[in-house]
C-alpha cells in the first residue's frame, strides 16, 4: 500500500505542492504527474495511477502547481508553470529513482517540455491538447516533439482537443475508447467508467517496465 505524504517546495512563481504515494518497497521509478489547466490533482486519471502504480514499484508524485495551492482559478503562462516544474524536479529527484516526466493536458505540455534540460528518463502525456477544440490547425505537435525521450501518449478517443487519429505517424500512443478529455465515457458505452481507468493504469504499468 502507497504511504501519502505531502511536501511543499518553493518556486519562482510561488510554493508547489507535491502529494507523496510511495512505493513500499522502495521505488525503481518515479513518476511526477502534472495538472491540467481545468482542474487539480483529483483527476480521475491522476488519482487511478497514484492509488495503482505504488503496488507495482513506482512512485507517484502529484505535483500541485502554484497557482493551484493559492487558490487561484485560472493557469497562468506556460512559462511560469515550466518554470515552477523546473523549480520542483529536484525534490523528485531526492527519491534515488530515475524520474518519468508526465501529466495531463496543461500538464502533459509541461512535461514535454522540459523534458530535455531536466533530464527525464521518458514522458507520460495524458490528453494532450494537440489543438484547440475545433481548430486543428492550430497544432501542439512541436511541443510533442521537444520530449526527446521515449513518449506514451493516452488519450481518450472523442477527445476534443485531439482524437488518437490527429496525432504524428509515430507517435506511441493509447486510446481509450469513447473517453473525453478527462477520460470520462457514456453510461451507454461498451467499456464502463472503471474500465477505462483499468485500460490507463494497465497501459501505463506495461509501458513503465518497458522504460
Amino acid at each position: 500500500m502507497s504511504v501519502t505524504k505531502s511536501e511543499i517546495v518553493a518556486t519562482p512563481a510561488g510554493d508547489a505542492r507535491i502529494a507523496w504515494h510511495r512505493a513500499a518497497a522502495g521505488a525503481e521509478l518515479v513518476l511526477a504527474l502534472g495538472h491540467g489547466a481545468g482542474g487539480g490533482i483529483e483527476a480521475r486519471d491522476l488519482q487511478a495511477l497514484a492509488t495503482t502504480l505504488p503496488a507495482h514499484g513506482v512512485t507517484v508524485a502529484l505535483v500541485e502547481q502554484p497557482w493551484r495551492v493559492a487558490g487561484k482559478k485560472v493557469a497562468p503562462a506556460p512559462k511560469t508553470l515550466d518554470a515552477a516544474w523546473l523549480a520542483v524536479w529536484p525534490a523528485l529527484e531526492k527519491e534515488g529513482a530515475p524520474v518519468v516526466s508526465g501529466g495531463r493536458s496543461a500538464g502533459a505540455r509541461v512535461a514535454c517540455r522540459t523534458a530535455q534540460p531536466l533530464g527525464a528518463r521518458a514522458v507520460l502525456a495524458l490528453s494532450f491538447p494537440l489543438h484547440p477544440p475545433g481548430k486543428p490547425e492550430k497544432s501542439r505537435a512541436e511541443e510533442l516533439a521537444l520530449a526527446t525521450v521515449p513518449t506514451l501518449v493516452v488519450q481518450g478517443g472523442r477527445d476534443p482537443f485531439g482524437r488518437p487519429a490527429e496525432f504524428p505517424g509515430g507517435t506511441e500512443i493509447v486510446e481509450v475508447p469513447h473517453g473525453d478529455h478527462g477520460f470520462a465515457v457514456p453510461k451507454k458505452a461498451e467499456i464502463s467508467q472503471q474500465d477505462a481507468l483499468t485500460l490507463i493504469t494497465d497501459s501505463v504499468i506495461s509501458w513503465l517496465n518497458r522504460e
